[in-house]
């Protein structure tokens, strides 16, 4: 039995599609379970009912449209009570039902399992014979495992556009089918979908022995050419769409294409004998596995841009020609895996929203998203892309929820949604240099998360106060090598420098694990909990002292730098640190530097690391939680995973008590203790911090104004009682209602984060 149901797993995974692997999925079953009847009903959420759509004993007339509605029969009880249901004598159950066209009242033994994709039911296989039977635990234990794997198939048919629910919808039906996905960027949008294609794919590129090394070296040069010529349109396009300094995110891109860089290893592999499209392959594959596996999200997304540059490069080699679209007014870009070159293909006056069905809010497209005003979802790995061009979709980037084919109803919320938010935005428009100070005139310094240089002047004109952390690790992900102490120092110089006498707080290398730079790889079994952070730079300490020599020297004269120290987990981490940071002060005072020594402070991002809070507050100038990082921990969730990113809550009861003890470590100790993290960027989430003690909010820039608006409306005491009401919550729903509860009663409905409930 063991041997047909891999034997049936296998035919599936290779079956062309869905139908196909029905068909045979009840064929090879009905033989090796030797039953007279095998069937699978699929379930259809717009009609509520299970539709017969493939069986071997049954009536064949009856497949596509026999049905049973939900619970009705075994085959709907098994739906309804989402578990198996084995029975000798089917027809003495009290929820037998007879389908006339289906023939199926000879038969006595009933077998049904339910095939459940993420706890939904998307249908019923069911075996039955004619004679009494019961069927033992091991024929159980067999078609649940099989269910399992259809139930992935059935999923991965339905967002490759290969479902027969879809097929199934009549023209102009509107059903509010929606589909889930992770938030990249806030808002609502209303369009139709227009998908984009990557232009070539590496993936199908064979390897080859070259017979002339110098022409293939020749053809990849005119390729990477026409690739940097493009490129640099772009820029431009994006500069006098964004009116930003956007554009230098492909400074990144053309960095690449250096010959010292991703250009120069391609040809080093043809020069070998490769032929160039294979030498592209190679390298290409070779830089998106390093970042892919590394930890940090951000940098982790990187990936697809190397992705998008091979694409291209390998577009111009094969000479494809790329047909210029026409976008419609209100236009929805949807892409396996959205760039921020893609981004820019379309008019910036006519795009609408962003649908990715790869990726997170880490990404490009998202980053440059949310600098647009752009809503948009990340993650959407359900959403059945390749068949969805030109069909209307609505888009709460709230929610990270799509809704194909909406309804009149639907649509009209949705609609009101989007003419709300319009007048919100421009009344927070003259709040950006009003501080965030509350009722009974408390204030809240709220500052900003950056990585690149385009972030400073973004930051600056919505009223940031400072930098609660500036990722260090982009110089080091765009060399092949590590950057040297006076490439470091110029590039820290241009962050300090443009938020000065603003105070700007570095974190220090957070690399490590499955983190890795693309010249320093790292291979563990569990690299979540390996080597990485501060366990690396401690252990070389000559990458850990380059670095804080450079901060220190781009601080000369601004006075305005904040070292953090990243993944702490051991006070004696901190000890030790505290001691490579003064010695490197030392040294540069005496080569003649005049410095101030910065406040030193460290990361909260661990369990660990909130319960010694107390002896940590003894040993730095500040302490900053990393919110997302110690939600994860604390809740064993990956936020960016779209699969369970709804058990990701940042308000979770446990996650509102370890973010309140390090509130109380801090103000024992007497030091300031701020908070960076998309908790600190909801405006519901920004009230509980004040409410806890946090002396500043860091977060993205265009989370700064509503932020500042619901602070500036809410009074300190206000905050504290919502607190409290909140920490008495059993679970993260319960604080839901709290927040909600209290935003209505203050007249701010407006910033409510669910716009439509379904």
């Amino acid at each position: 039995m063991l041997h047909s149901l891999r034997k049936i797993i296998q035919a599936v995974s290779a079956a062309e599609d869905l139908q196909s692997a029905l068909k045979l999925v009840v064929h090879q079953v009905r033989r090796a379970m030797r039953t007279d009847v095998c069937s699978i009903y699929l379930y259809f959420p717009q009609t509520d009912n299970y539709v017969l759509m493939a069986s071997e004993g049954l009536n064949q007339a009856s497949i596509g449209s026999a049905c049973l509605s939900s619970g009705q029969g075994l085959v709907g009880l098994v739906g309804l009570k989402a578990e198996t249901i084995n029975l000798k004598q089917a027809a003495q159950h009290p929820n037998f039902h007879y389908v006339q066209e289906t023939g199926e009242e000879a038969f006595s033994s009933f077998l049904g399992v339910p095939i459940i994709h993420h706890r939904k039911v998307l249908g019923i296989l069911v075996v039955q014979q004619r004679d009494e039977r019961q069927f033992d635990t091991e024929e159980e234990a067999v078609l649940i495992t099989l269910s399992a794997q259809l139930a992935g198939f059935i999923a991965h048919a339905e967002a490759t556009g290969g479902g027969l629910r879809h097929d199934a919808l009549a023209d102009g039906e509107s059903l509010d089918l929606h589909y889930e996905g992770v938030s990249g960027s806030g808002g609502v949008a209303i369009g139709h979908v227009a998908v984009i294609a990557p232009p070539a794919d590496l993936n199908k590129v064979p390897d080859r022995r070259c017979r002339d090394a110098e022409t293939e070296v020749e053809a990849f040069q005119t390729a990477l050419e026409a690739v940097r010529r493009k490129i640099k349109i772009i820029s431009r396009t994006l500069a006098r769409n964004l009116k930003n300094q956007e554009q230098e995110l492909f400074e990144v891109y053309m960095r690449m294409l250096d010959d010292n860089a991703l250009a120069g290893e391609v040809i080093q592999h043809i020069r070998q004998g490769q032929w160039a499209q294979g030498s592209l392959r190679r390298v290409v594959q070779q830089h998106i596995r390093s970042f892919e596996a590394m930890e940090d999200p951000y940098l982790r997304e990187r990936a697809s841009d190397i992705r998008d540059l091979g694409r291209r490069i390998l577009a111009e080699l094969q000479q494809t020609n790329t047909e210029v679209r026409r976008f419609e007014d209100s236009t929805v870009l949807v892409a396996e895996e959205v760039t921020a070159a893609m981004l820019a293909e379309v008019p910036v006056d006519k795009l609408k929203a962003i649908i990715s069905t790869l990726g997170s809010n880490n990404s490009h497209a998202a980053i440059l998203a949310r600098s647009m005003g752009i809503p948009t979802i990340m993650g959407a790995v359900d959403f059945p892309y390749r068949r969805m061009e030109g069909q209307e979709v609505v888009i709460d980037g709230y929610m990270g929820r799509i809704f194909l084919n909406p309804s009149q109803d639907l649509r009209r919320q949705y609609e009101q949604a989007i003419v709300e938010e319009d007048s919100f935005t421009k009344e927070l428009e003259v709040l950006r240099l009003v501080p965030a100070q509350t009722r009974d005139g408390h204030t809240v310094p709220l500052l900003v998360n950056t990585s690149l240089p385009l972030d400073v002047g973004r930051s600056l004109a919505q009223g940031a106060q400072g930098v609660g952390l500036y990722r260090t690790e982009v110089p080091f992900m765009i060399k092949e090598h590590f950057p040297s102490e006076n490439e470091q120092t110029q590039c820290y110089r241009t962050q300090l420098q443009g938020f000065a006498p603003l105070p700007v707080t570095m974190r220090t290398l957070d690399i490590g694990g499955d983190k890795n730079l693309p010249y320093f790889a790292i291979k563990e079994d569990n690299p979540f909990l390996g080597w990485r952070g501060i366990r690396v730079t401690l252990d070389h300490p000559e990458i850990f002292l380059v670095q804080i020599r450079a901060m220190l020297k781009a601080s000369e004269g601004l006075d305005n730098l904040r070292i953090m120290l990243p993944m702490i987990t051991h006070v004696s981490e901190i000890d030790e640190s505290i001691r490579w940071i003064d010695q490197a002060f030392l040294e540069l005072c005496e080569e003649g530097y005049k410095l101030v020594r910065p406040p030193i402070g460290v990361m909260i991002e661990v369990p660990a690391a909130v319960y010694q809070a107390k002896h940590i507050a003894q040993r730095v100038d500040f302490m900053s939680v990393g919110s997302n990082d110690l939600t994860q921990y604390i809740l064993a969730v990956d936020r960016d995973n779209p699969r369970v990113a709804e058990l990701y809550h940042t308000m979770h009861p446990a996650v509102l008590m370890a973010l309140q003890h390090v509130v109380d470590a801090a103000k024992f100790a007497g030091i300031p203790v701020g908070l960076c993290g998309e908790l600190a960027g909801d405006p519901a989430g920004a009230l509980l911090l004040m409410g806890m003690g946090y002396d500043s909010l860091s977060m993205n820039a265009a989370s700064l104004p509503k932020v500042k608006s619901v602070i500036r409306k809410f009074s300190l005491t206000q905050a504290q009682q919502m607190l409290h009401k909140a920490l008495e919550q059993a679970g993260a729903d319960g604080v839901q209602q709290v927040i909600q509860e209290n935003l209505k009663a203050a007249g701010l409905t407006r910033l409510h984060s669910r716009y439509v409930d379904n």
